[in-house]
């Protein structure tokens, strides 16, 4: 991968990094709402939905914000953290570009 200097002392990056992105499922019946998924993801692209299962518990749903450098990067933090296996991430066939990643106004990181 080539990389150029900045006048800041900054390395750019020259080639475009492919990420993968993210779908999240959810087994609604085994959700018991603990909220580990949505406070431990690091994209933050988890909230508490409206929706509730059988058992009266809010799912989590998936609320991107490209703009704001929020996706899911299919980490597949979720998924190990849950302790009732209602998680899982399946990775998209589309790539995220780097200001889906990181936000529009974004420098280098």
């Amino acid at each position: 991968m080539e990389t150029k200097m900045q006048a800041s002392g900054k390395v750019l990056l020259t080639q475009r990094v492919k990420v993968s992105r993210g779908e999240v499922h959810v087994i609604k019946e085994r959700c018991k709402q603990c909220r580990l998924c949505i406070e431990l993801c690091p994209k933050e692209v988890l909230q508490e939905s409206e929706e509730v299962n059988e058992k009266g518990y809010h799912l989590p749903e998936v609320v991107e914000e490209p703009e704001k450098g929020k996706i899911c990067v299919a980490c597949g933090l979720c998924e190990v953290i849950c302790p009732e296996y209602a998680i899982w991430v399946t990775e998209k066939k589309e790539n995220a570009s780097r200001e889906e990643i990181y936000g529009k106004n974004s420098l280098n990181r």
